[in-house]
């Protein structure tokens, strides 16, 4: 017995996973039961069937691993609803279950096992071809090693849920909340990602930073909801033009950049800046509905550089691009002052 508990202690110790403790448990099973087949199900209530996760099969009964099965034809079920653990005369009690019958259990006990709320997860089981009497030491065993699992899936479960939790914290803490883009952090980050690509393949990066010329006055002439709904309009434009790898990021209220793989650097890049350039310019431009206004939007002014990766940092390439976007706002705010004024209709 002392040995039983020791080789006990060692599979809780180590185990990983759940397979990592329920092999071992099955294999001890087997040793106190004596019967030739020992196994963990799970039940998925909602679409009414029972799967053999882990088996272990010694003799002539097999019990497949990945075998589904009805469970309202189980064994199991029956067990459960009608409070008998076990019996060793499966063919003279239960004789009308199919699933019994084609697999040749005569022999047969089982338990339980629950989630921490007292759902029901599966079962822990063993059988055999043959009938066998089973003593309430191994009983015992049996509803000691269903616990088991069960704190194992507990914490398997906790640990999941954490995870999962730490996963939507990183993604929101890189996500711009308004427009779902990735926020100033996760921008720099793909372009620490995207220099180090384009080094790689010998390309030019490209950066274009991107500012909603007229903005604050959408937003303060039309209230906040109306700026919003604009910002998120003007998003979902620009990523529909972008290539596949491009990355748009929100850095700041009403300023975005765009960061993604030029030509070769034996190619001129200046020809494919200008054109993502007025791709860029002329998509943001147009009618937008915002629920609080209807408005014609003059478009972004927009600046688009090409770095050798090489030489180009996070720092130098943001400068840059943002050096770029600004000269065409005052090109384009010199433009409009000079325009030749629109005549009034006469009343």
């Amino acid at each position: 017995m002392d040995t039983f508990f020791a080789q006990l202690s060692h599979s809780v110790q180590q185990a990983r996973t759940l397979e990592d403790l329920t092999r071992p448990l099955l294999e001890m099973l087997e040793a106190v039961t004596g019967l030739e087949s020992t196994y963990l199900t799970t039940v998925d209530l909602a679409q009414g069937l029972q799967h053999v996760i882990y088996a272990r099969n010694s003799r002539d009964l097999q019990i497949p691993e990945g075998l589904s099965v009805p469970w309202g034809d189980t064994l199991c079920k029956r067990a459960l609803d009608e409070g008998r653990p076990f019996t060793d005369d499966v063919s003279s009690v239960w004789g009308d279950s199919g699933a019994a019958r084609d697999l040749g259990i005569q022999t047969y006990v089982s338990t339980p096992v629950r989630t921490d709320d007292g759902r029901l997860y599966g079962t822990l089981c063993a059988a055999s071809s043959q009938r066998q009497t089973l003593s309430v030491e191994a009983q015992h065993v049996l509803s000691l090693f269903a616990r088991l699992i069960e704190q194992h899936v507990a914490r398997e479960r906790l640990v999941g849920q954490l995870q999962q939790a730490n996963n939507e914290l990183q993604t929101q803490a890189l996500t711009d909340a308004l427009t779902g883009l990735p926020n100033r952090r996760a921008l720099l980050v793909e372009l620490t990602r995207l220099t180090s690509l384009a080094q790689r393949t010998g390309c030019w990066l490209m950066a274009g930073a991107i500012d909603l010329d007229g903005f604050k006055q959408i937003h303060d002439g039309h209230g906040p909801a109306a700026g919003d709904e604009f910002l998120r309009s003007v998003s979902t434009r620009l990523l529909a033009v972008l290539r596949k790898g491009d990355v748009l990021a929100r850095m700041g209220s009403d300023e975005l950049l765009v960061v993604g793989l030029g030509p070769r650097l034996d190619d001129n890049c200046e020809a494919a800046a200008e054109q993502l350039r007025q791709r860029l310019m002329s998509v943001s431009e147009g009618h937008y509905s915002t629920g609080a206004a209807e408005l014609d939007y003059g478009g972004a002014s927009v600046g688009v550089v090409c770095m050798d990766p090489l030489q180009a940092s996070a720092e130098e390439t943001l400068r840059r691009s943002d050096a770029a976007m600004y000269r065409v706002k005052l090109e384009r705010r010199h433009a409009s002052q000079h325009q030749a004024p629109r005549p009034v209709s006469p009343c």
